[in-house]
């Protein structure tokens, strides 16, 4: 019939068209509802022939089958595209970087320590730490200081008791390495804080770290020495500087040199931070001195050493251009986040 074919492609053409399942569940309601023209079509009945009933009863009900299923085909496809919808807006883009957890970073003192126990355990060193703690024996009888030496004056030490303080040098475990391994080749560095009574100011601590160096064995010559710390300086502060030895004076090596390198600013022309001379002193070293080794059981008659001390805040600051020692244990969040990784 002419009505039940109008009223189908009216149907079938907004079904079509519907935008969100909102828009196609009103048109289920309004077509296929119980007062809707579907439904209403089968009111006609009534007034209907006898013999038309049957065949128009029928084309109703292809009708509202048909319309069903239209609607529901469509709500499949409205469903699967609000669903691509969701998930384009809520997708989260893996290819961007993830926020980096605030975990802090390594203090830049143990930067420095970490690269040059890198660069000594490269050299066939092995590293070795102690207590802060230590007996007087090691600290300094075991280094050729005794108890009248005036070198003790000059290191102005924290005393625990009588026979114990806070070690002014990390010779202390060098002394009982030494005493340790006898007679036997040793070749160690020995990191760690040091203290000593001393008023802060910018170029010095009460407290700073150390890595002392100490190589034991025949026919170990200060040519060898000299040559293990042009690598060192080479390696901290670029291939171009040299070093320079200066006679000097330590209780537990003869001879003994202070440790000069090409200055950092200038690069030897000389400038206000290196006094005009071309060159920043950067540690102390030396022959290891008969004594020392013959009171750890070593004969000085066949082996020989030499052994070197460099401060960590030292290279620290020449490396990174800092200019107050006291920075390093301010606790200043913002000085130690300029440090993060060593080279």
């Amino acid at each position: 019939m002419k009505q039940i074919e109008e009223l189908r492609q009216e149907a079938l053409e907004k079904i079509s068209s519907a935008q969100n399942l909102a828009v196609l569940n009103d048109l289920r309601v309004s077509y296929l509802g119980k007062k809707g023209p579907v439904q209403g079509l089968m009111k006609c009945m009534k007034d209907l022939p006898k013999e038309e009933k049957p065949k128009f009863g029928q084309q109703v009900n292809q009708l509202k089958s048909e319309l069903s299923a239209c609607i529901d085909e469509k709500k499949v496809e409205l469903e699967e595209k609000e669903m691509l919808l969701k998930i384009q807006n809520e997708k989260i883009d893996i290819t961007l970087p993830g926020r980096k957890p605030n975990v802090g970073n390594v203090h830049p003192l143990n930067l420095i320590k970490q690269e040059l126990e890198d660069l000594f355990i490269g050299l066939g060193y092995q590293v070795i730490e102690g207590s802060d703690i230590v007996d007087d024996l090691y600290c300094f009888e075991r280094a050729n200081i005794p108890k009248d030496h005036p070198a003790r004056d000059m290191q102005d030490s924290l005393y625990i008791d009588e026979n114990r303080l806070l070690r002014t040098h990390t010779t202390a475990i060098q002394m009982a390495v030494l005493e340790q391994s006898a007679p036997n080749p040793i070749k160690v560095v020995c990191p760690g804080k040091v203290y000593r009574r001393d008023d802060d100011d910018a170029t010095h601590s009460h407290q700073f770290m150390q890595m002392e160096g100490l190589v034991v064995g025949e026919h170990i010559t200060l040519s060898d020495l000299k040559g293990t710390l042009l690598f060192l300086a080479r390696k901290m502060f670029g291939q171009d500087k040299q070093i320079r030895f200066r006679p000097s004076y330590f209780p537990f090596t003869e001879p003994s040199v202070e440790v000069d390198v090409t200055c950092h600013i200038c690069n030897g022309k000389g400038c206000p931070t290196c006094k005009g001379t071309g060159w920043i002193e950067i540690l102390g070293a030396g022959q290891v001195h008969p004594n020392v080794l013959k009171m750890a059981g070593y004969d000085p008659e066949k082996v020989s050493g030499f052994a070197f001390g460099v401060g960590i805040e030292r290279v620290a600051m020449l490396k990174y251009g800092i200019d107050d020692i006291r920075h390093f244990y301010t606790n200043d969040k913002r000085f130690s986040e300029e440090f993060t990784r060593f080279e």
